[in-house]
């Protein structure tokens, strides 16, 4: 997601379209053993185990990526998933150290971790949460050379994963992905970047879009790879767009649990919240509400529109009605309070998992 705040959201948007014109419910407290949600959710795993997660995050513009990553370990620890890698889709110095900082507290610090090394965005967050979680929390990963490059990462871990099991779940920028379909044959497979898409990935899950039409940071800023991706992905596709996201306001209870202590999600949203007025109420939850129904479901807090999203050149997107298509994006179908509480609850989970 986009740095800091809202406000500022719809401010870069306006940089980036002026650019491209010219060329280019009730808190609940903790949740210690992260349950899924209840309900009839569409399961989304493979009969008999977890889920495999390959999680590919902007990590560092905004803050919640943070949320997002929590969940995903939360989930890990239920046994709902297995993280096979979380991969930068920013290229910042230290971003390789941040997902090993958190990956770390919850104790994974062998995750793999990509980092691309082509050309990429690199933009780091503005409140300096980075800089304070990399003083105060061990990692082992230092510099980004240490983490391995993320197309690599991709294929090895594909090449190696049974067929039709893998959950890719995005919620920065689609650079990693769109670089994976123009993949060619490696050491790992003889098949193509699409052909290796095609027979590993279940599912694209993607925090990106705004529906039915508009800009959304993390389609924009790589608007090529964003085309790429959503003109050629070749299995099922689950969007959450801005419109999703932007409602359920996250953080304050995390920040406000004394149980709580010695916690980096917990140090980045008690950083980050008093920086901007709109965050008051906790901030806007993008990132969570991607890794949420990628590994539950979707169900019962959203349906689905079936279709799919054209991206122009600018980046601007827009959804097209489509029985027959291979994409679905997220409609509300229980009031936000709902899923609020359960990210809420999420966010505040604590390691469990012992290697």
């Amino acid at each position: 997601m986009i740095f800091g705040f809202s406000a500022i959201r719809e401010m870069l948007t306006v940089v980036l379209l002026t650019w491209a014109s010219v060329g280019h419910a009730q808190l609940g407290g903790p949740l210690r053993d992260a349950k899924a949600p209840a309900g009839p959710v569409r399961d989304a795993k493979a009969p008999g185990g977890p889920v495999g997660v390959i999680f590919d995050t902007d990590m560092g513009p905004d803050y919640d990526d943070v949320g997002a990553i929590a969940l995903l370990h939360a989930f890990a620890d239920s046994g709902k998933a297995t993280i096979l890698a979380t991969m930068a889709s920013n290229k910042y110095e230290g971003v390789a150290a941040v997902l090993n900082v958190f990956n770390t507290y919850f104790r994974r610090p062998g995750i793999p971790i990509g980092v691309p090394k082509g050309n990429a965005v690199s933009q780091r967050d503005g409140q300096h949460w980075t800089d304070s979680i990399l003083v105060h929390y061990p990692h082992t990963v230092v510099r980004n050379e240490q983490a391995e490059e993320a197309l690599t990462l991709y294929r090895k871990i594909l090449a190696g994963r049974p067929d039709h099991s893998v959950i890719i779940i995005t919620v920065g920028f689609l650079t990693n992905v769109a670089g994976l379909l123009q993949s060619g044959p490696d050491v790992y497979s003889a098949l193509s970047g699409v052909e290796l898409v095609r027979r590993k990935v279940r599912q694209l899950v993607s925090m990106a879009g705004k529906f039915p039409e508009g800009w959304e940071f993390n389609v924009m800023k790589d608007a090529a790879a964003s085309q790429a991706v959503f003109g050629g992905w070749p299995t099922p596709v689950l969007l959450s767009g801005f419109e999703i996201g932007v409602k359920i306001k996250c953080g304050l209870p995390l920040v406000a649990d004394p149980a709580i202590h010695h916690d980096p999600v917990k140090d980045v949203f008690r950083i980050s919240i008093p920086l901007a007025a709109e965050d008051s109420a906790g901030r806007s939850s993008w990132d969570e509400t991607a890794v949420l129904v990628g590994i539950c479901g979707y169900a019962p807090y959203y349906t689905v529109k079936r279709g799919r999203m054209t991206v122009k050149a600018d980046g601007s997107d827009r959804w097209v009605d489509d029985e027959a298509g291979g994409q679905e994006h997220l409609v509300e179908a229980r009031p936000v309070a709902e899923v609020q509480a359960v990210i809420n609850r999420l966010i505040e989970h604590q390691p469990t998992f012992s290697p």
